[in-house]
């Protein structure tokens, strides 16, 4: 009798697949694999589905929503996971996200550093964020604006009232750029925020700049080859969401 094939097979196989690609992007940088976290995108997805990719592995998990993550987290219950904070982040939201998550990858504003300073002191706690940087100039995309080169002087003030939050710690940058046609055309994004990293740097070499959060399902190769140090990779692991 043949047996019923587990439905959620190809998601183990997706999985590993995704981390055989990241190794191989490093590796064509120098890099070792290990270099590069994987940090699996579960927006939208059932509960089914999370519960399978960690079975294959994972161990970072990115939300877009808090609560949704949240709601996650009790379901699931396992205290080793870290949980990332991936999407905009509302000022009111800001306690769930500091109570609940390991990292923020999207701290687009300085009032929201602000905020979370302020409950992060009240808590204890020290936070560990990534400036979120818009690369694109898209009107429909948070973050510092950081298209334009001659213009980053003009982020130096913010980003020093930033790194003065005493329970944030800094690690580095987070970009989305703006959609493009093949994945060899974000290039010129990932490569613009190594560089805004380099430049920030060399003024702030007191603080951390080890992270960049850039890539996707569908360019995470390309940003690993221009530095990437973790991907947020979702629908080329999971497939297609069941709800935005």
């Amino acid at each position: 009798m043949t047996q019923p094939r587990d439905p959620y097979l190809p998601i183990r196989e997706r999985y590993q697949a995704v981390l055989a690609r990241m190794a191989s992007a490093a590796a064509r940088t120098g890099r070792p694999a290990e270099a590069v976290r994987l940090v699996v995108v579960t927006k939208g997805q059932p509960l089914a589905k999370v519960q399978a990719v960690l079975q294959a592995g994972a161990q970072d998990l990115g939300e877009n929503y808090p609560e949704e993550g949240v709601a996650k987290m009790e379901a699931i219950g396992q205290p080793d996971i870290r949980w990332h904070m991936i999407g905009h982040v509302q000022r009111r939201k800001a306690k769930l996200v500091l109570t609940h998550y390991d990292m923020l990858h999207s701290l687009d504003r300085l009032t929201l550093a602000q905020r979370l300073e302020r409950l992060a002191a009240a808590q204890g706690r020290v936070l560990p964020v990534l400036l979120e940087i818009n690369v694109g100039g898209e009107a429909s995309k948070f973050g510092w604006p950081g298209w334009d080169e001659a213009q980053w002087p003009r982020l130096l003030p913010e980003v020093e009232s930033v790194l003065q939050c005493a329970h944030l710690q800094v690690q580095g940058l987070m970009t989305v750029p703006p959609p493009v046609a093949e994945a060899e055309q974000a290039r010129p994004y990932f490569q613009r925020l190594r560089k805004l990293r380099d430049f920030l740097a060399a003024r702030f070499p007191q603080a951390r700049w080890d992270e960049l959060s850039m890539g996707m399902s569908a360019d995470f190769e390309v940003a690993i080859e221009e530095g990437a140090t973790m991907v947020r990779v979702g629908t080329a692991i999971l497939g297609p969401r069941t709800r935005l």
